[in-house]
């Protein structure tokens, strides 16, 4: 396969189309994938993100072509700080399981 020919046939609704099919193993028409057809497709979406795509997102292919691996910590992480929380402040809540003393019955 030529990738670069393939490349500049991929617009971003069949990038977006190839990937739905490889996720759901149907074409938008809800006719199955062949075999052939799930590789070809799975390749074409892999080099399109690895080569179009800025993607470091966990389970991504990035500009080397590597698969992008992250730790649940990684992932906390990150997602604190596009919040722009400090880590003390991450805590969406804290409940006290102790009784309070002015919910209790006389």
């Amino acid at each position: 396969m030529q990738y670069d020919d393939v490349l500049r046939a991929v617009t971003p609704e069949i990038y977006e189309r190839m990937k739905e099919a490889v996720e759901t193993g149907r074409w938008p028409d809800g006719q199955k994938l062949s075999a052939a057809q799930l590789e070809n497709a799975m390749e074409i979406v892999m080099v399109y993100q690895a080569r179009r795509l800025n993607q470091t997102d966990h389970f991504s292919i990035n500009n080397a072509g590597e698969l992008v691996f992250k730790t649940k910590g990684d992932l906390r992480r990150e997602l604190r700080d596009r919040a722009g929380l400090p880590s003390d402040e991450a805590t969406i809540a804290r409940f006290s399981i102790e009784p309070d003393s002015d919910s209790e019955a006389s």
